[in-house]
């Protein structure tokens, strides 16, 4: 039987990237290098900011998500996944374009929020375009989760940490404090785990340190496309 493979739509951002393709790899019952799925990767860097697309008319990110979506075709590529949240906002136009199934990170993550937190309040931590453009709240209310959204104080916090922070590859640990100081302020408003749907979040949560708890949908998506491809998820 052939091997499935995972082709991974990336460069939104590099960090990210990496941090899906990290987390496959150390998900997947595997006792070799060859019991490892194979994975493309096109970390295109070039593709426009999401979040500016989205809220103020910035550049269209679909062609160049399209020319990585090519090039993935082209190599063989079973399935697609794309470590950026924001990026979900355009699956659908790329899925009209490719006869590749695209996982879906929010259906994915959705379910995984029902089934391990029944009955209690989600906050969903994302971009401004993420937010704005309800990524998630389909998903979620389909899934039957409840859920809050940082206010505007709170969010200008979030979107600070993800690009003036991570995305400029800048010292995470000065932002310890502020990290930690942002979740209590959600805790206080009623939510009860948190949903880091911006792929920036795992690295500064693995980094800062937080009790949580945390859904990652860059961890779930990557078990999603082990599933895909006929492996075995590692039991930790």
């Amino acid at each position: 039987m052939k091997k499935k493979t995972i082709g991974i739509l990336g460069g939104m951002g590099p960090l990210a990237t990496m941090d899906l393709y990290k987390k496959i790899i150390l998900s997947t019952e595997a006792d070799c290098d060859n019991a490892h799925i194979r994975v493309y990767i096109d970390g295109n860097s070039a593709i426009p900011d999401r979040t500016a697309a989205i809220l103020s008319g910035g550049e269209d990110p679909v062609p160049e998500m399209l020319s990585a979506l090519r090039n993935l075709e082209k190599c063989g590529a079973d399935c697609v996944v794309m470590p950026c949240n924001t990026a979900h906002h355009f699956l659908p136009r790329l899925q009209a374009e490719t006869e590749l199934p695209i996982l879906d990170m929010t259906a994915i993550t959705a379910a995984v929020c029902a089934k391990r937190y029944p009955g209690r309040r989600a906050c969903l931590l994302g971009t401004k375009g993420t937010i704005a453009a309800q990524i998630y709240d389909d998903a979620l209310k389909a899934a039957g989760v409840d859920f809050l959204v940082p206010n505007e104080a709170e969010q200008t916090e979030l979107m600070r940490l993800i690009y003036d922070v991570v995305k400029a590859s800048r010292p995470l640990e000065p932002e310890t404090e502020s990290w930690h100081a942002l979740l209590s302020e959600l805790f206080g408003r009623g939510a009860d785990y948190f949903i880091l749907a911006c792929t920036e979040l795992p690295i500064l949560a693995d980094h800062l340190g937080h009790p949580g708890p945390f859904v990652d949908p860059t961890l779930e998506l990557a078990k999603a496309a082990i599933r895909f491809c006929g492996y075995r998820v590692k039991e930790k």
